[in-house]
């Protein structure tokens, strides 16, 4: 296993090394085809999904990209809903991700009481590990997953994100990134167990469509 130091070290290594090859090959790096986030689906099996409008003053603190963020309610289930956020960068750089989920909990109000990392084994992917938060504001829990997500990989950490990011770009020509986040309220009596499994039962319909918006 990677020790911390090292892996900083690699990390910026290669940032330092490969800074001026990436400006270089700017102007030539891939676009992969890819279906535009807004047509993503409304419903996905029997969860219905609602719009939720991104606030101005967040968006001119993100990079460019497109974004969604959507709430989804299984219509066979008293349980709560489930909410999707989706950010994609078609040409993201190492180092400058802006306005992370740790960032925007916080500027919400929101604060950390549990956090950690969960393995994740989506359909269609190799098992990757993913952030795992559980959060309170007031009375209010929710349980927070999200993860980095670039050509067909997710990781928990935003190092390593960078280091893949910078490999790939070396590899593929290609810059683009995303991030994913799944959250679901908890109940107050609820264990985050329970509400890790509701989040599952979501990704596991929603992960054979992802290629489709964030290419592989």
């Amino acid at each position: 296993m990677i020790s911390s130091n090292i892996r900083f070290a690699v990390v910026a290594v290669l940032l330092a090394g490969t800074g001026l090859f990436q400006n270089m090959r700017a102007r030539n790096v891939v676009a992969p085809p890819r279906i535009s986030l807004a047509s993503f689906p409304l419903q996905v099996g029997e969860w219905v999904g609602t719009d939720i409008p991104i606030a101005p003053i967040i968006l001119n603190k993100l990079d460019r990209g497109e974004f969604l963020q959507r709430d989804y309610q299984d219509r066979k289930a008293k349980s709560t809903g489930v909410s999707l956020y989706l950010a994609y960068f078609p040409n993201q750089r190492a180092g400058r991700r802006r306005h992370l989920p740790d960032d925007c909990l916080a500027g919400s109000g929101w604060s950390t009481v549990e956090s950690g990392t969960t393995t994740l084994a989506l359909p269609g992917y190799r098992p990757f590990p993913a952030n795992r938060y559980v959060i309170t504001k007031g009375p209010d829990r929710q349980l927070v997953l999200f993860w980095f997500w670039g050509r067909g990989r997710g990781v928990a950490s935003e190092d390593w994100a960078d280091f893949y990011l910078v490999f790939d770009s070396l590899r593929l020509n290609r810059n683009d990134d995303a991030l994913i986040r799944i959250n679901t309220p908890l109940l107050p009596e609820e264990d985050p167990d329970a509400g890790q499994r509701r989040l599952l039962s979501f990704a596991e319909q929603v992960s054979p469509l992802v290629g489709s918006y964030i290419p592989r």
